[in-house]
């Protein structure tokens, strides 16, 4: 895919002092984000974690353009966003599979809404079936596999098109853990072909270590960046394995230090409200 801004050397993703506010349906004033400042260099991976409620979506939406800030820059490949960015994938919670559709029509979609021949498309789709081992599933549908299937086919339907950005919002979460944990491997080794620039929202902080060269910590909403942690295990990781080795041990209980003491300001928070 040829690079939307001619400026190679500039970042994939770009937060600059940034805020963003809007109104709630009583007409009262919320922030979601406050002086937020998050750099994401081409071919990284950064991880997002934080309280709930905190703004991390939020994050995604004003990197896809749906949502302006109200406050400071935000930059996509070196260029001001102004709509959605051609090169950004999608991966979230509930995966986009078209239920009507087998599984290579699910994956063949994108490139044949962007042009490509017909033929062509459907060598490409095949491709990336194989890729995240899935040839013999081919013709089935999407209520036809498992929560794991989907995923892969939700992955191979992202990967196919190339992505520069992929901004993945909690896309696990409803896994159970071991399937998450080959999600996890099959997810990384398409990322370590494809170099593209990943931002992965999630609540699981050893999630967050296994995958990312480098994990956010935001505070309780309005969020801003508390900590930035560079993950600096070696790569190829494997996910099932280095968990149980005393650096990512180590990562985990300094990062969960600090993220603590947000998840009990937001959890207080959230009870203020409703109360």
């Amino acid at each position: 895919m040829t690079p939307h801004n001619s400026n190679t050397d500039s970042p994939a993703i770009e937060l600059i002092n940034v805020s963003r506010r809007f109104l709630t349906p009583d007409g009262k004033s919320m922030t979601a984000l406050r002086d937020f400042n998050m750099t994401v260099e081409r071919g990284e991976f950064v991880a997002v974690v934080g309280p709930t409620g905190c703004g991390k979506s939020t994050t995604l939406n004003l990197v896809t353009g749906l949502a302006k800030p109200s406050a400071g820059e935000v930059r996509v490949m070196g260029a001001p966003v102004s709509g959605i960015h051609p090169g950004i994938g999608f991966a979230f919670q509930t995966d986009a599979l078209f239920p009507w559709r087998s599984v290579i029509d699910n994956v063949v979609a994108g490139p044949l809404f962007r042009g490509v021949p017909k033929e062509q498309a459907y060598a490409k789709a095949r491709e990336w079936l194989a890729k995240v081992h899935l040839s013999a599933h081919e013709t089935k549908f999407p209520h036809q596999l498992s929560g794991g299937m989907r995923k892969r086919v939700a992955l191979a339907q992202t990967f196919i098109n190339e992505p520069q950005i992929l901004l993945m919002d909690e896309p696990f979460s409803a896994l159970d853990v071991q399937t998450r944990v080959l999600m996890h491997e099959e997810l990384l080794s398409l990322w370590s072909v494809s170099k593209t620039s990943v931002v992965f929202v999630t609540h699981d902080l050893e999630e967050a270590i296994a995958l990312a060269d480098k994990v956010y910590v935001l505070t309780s909403g309005p969020a801003t960046v508390k900590s930035v942690y560079p993950i600096d295990i070696p790569r190829p990781r494997i996910v099932s394995e280095i968990r149980y080795e005393k650096q990512f041990i180590d990562l985990s209980r300094t990062i969960w230090d600090d993220l603590r003491d947000e998840v009990q300001r937001g959890a207080a928070r959230q009870e203020a409200l409703v109360a």
